[in-house]
């Protein structure tokens, strides 16, 4: 008897905190999901875009380089022209896609980091409160 009175269980944290802890974690990984979501839908959106633009300026340019009269090197010159300036475009679309990803990304895990950070304060409060002796 003497031996299992030396035994002490720990104290049992509050199931309640608990549980309410475990939605907060559920809410904040379900707001990433959506942010992530949004962001992959504005990246999508703006990738339609950029590709019906680029289709709409590749119609155009054929249609111009058709229509050129002039010395081969006029031509060449005229191409060269236009290559330099879709591979500008191109460029700053990747960049503006790579932007979206990242914002997207970055809000995601923000809300994810400071969910964590609110649960390890949670579990020390919770390890506090077990921890310290009921009042008589």
């Amino acid at each position: 008897m003497r031996l299992l009175s030396d035994f002490r269980l720990p104290a049992m944290p509050d199931v309640e905190s608990l549980a309410a802890a475990q939605r907060r974690n559920f809410e904040a990984l379900s707001a990433a999901n959506r942010v992530a979501l949004e962001g992959a839908q504005a990246v999508a959106k703006r990738h339609m875009e950029i590709l019906q633009q680029s289709m709409a300026e590749l119609t155009e340019a054929v249609r111009a380089a058709s229509s050129t009269t002039g010395s081969p090197q006029d031509k060449a010159t005229s191409q060269a022209e236009l290559v330099k300036a879709t591979y500008g475009r191109a460029v700053a679309n990747m960049q503006e896609i790579s932007d979206l990803i990242q914002k997207s990304n970055g809000e995601a895990v923000s809300l994810l980091n400071r969910r964590f950070a609110e649960a390890m304060d949670e579990v020390k409060t919770l390890m506090a409160k077990a921890s310290t002796p009921p009042k008589a």
